[in-house]
């Protein structure tokens, strides 16, 4: 019995040590996806929360202990942006300048915001974490067909949306 509990802690130190060098990782990543740096600090502890209760589940193969963590990450942003859908949004217009500006071009945030939960996840992995699209699959535990074609449809729907921008400035001056 002590040296199973022996065990147990020596396992609880290795999964504490690797979840905490995770730690900067998971805040760009749950950074890019939320596009809020505060909220990104609270996904990542709500991550830790439950990675750490699911501890026990862990596989410490090579690299497992990574994804399996990346992907609490990533849940618990798409929780977020889930929650975030379903509250009212109230909005106070400051001036009545436009809202689009030539050096809000750069910006991608709000137009980002308007893509569905899954595709900022895969737009985050791909180009906020750069991972590729069978690296994205194995985080997200999703076929590389079906994340092939969540990244084509996010990024035409970003190109339509900018293109609208860019036509609706034309047309403004």
């Amino acid at each position: 019995m002590i040296e199973l509990a022996a065990a147990q802690l020596r396992d609880d130190d290795r999964v504490a040590e690797l979840l905490l060098a995770g730690v900067p990782e998971a805040h760009r990543l749950a950074s890019w996806i939320l596009r809020d740096p505060v909220g990104a600090e609270d996904a990542v502890q709500e991550a830790l929360l439950r990675a750490w209760s699911r501890r026990r589940d862990i596989r410490f193969e090579l690299g497992e202990p990574h994804r399996w963590f990346m992907r609490i990450v990533v849940n618990v942003c798409r929780d977020d942006l889930r929650r975030r859908r379903r509250q009212p949004v109230t909005t106070i217009e400051l001036a009545a300048e436009p809202r689009w500006t030539p050096a809000a071009a750069d910006d991608l945030g709000p137009v980002i915001a308007r893509l569905t939960d899954d595709e900022q996840i895969v737009l985050g992995l791909r180009y906020g974490r750069d991972l590729t699209i069978p690296q994205i699959a194995i985080h997200i535990g999703l076929p590389e067909g079906t994340v092939k074609s969540r990244l084509h449809y996010a990024l035409e729907h970003v190109r339509a949306a900018l293109d609208a921008e860019r036509r609706a400035e034309e047309e403004r001056r």
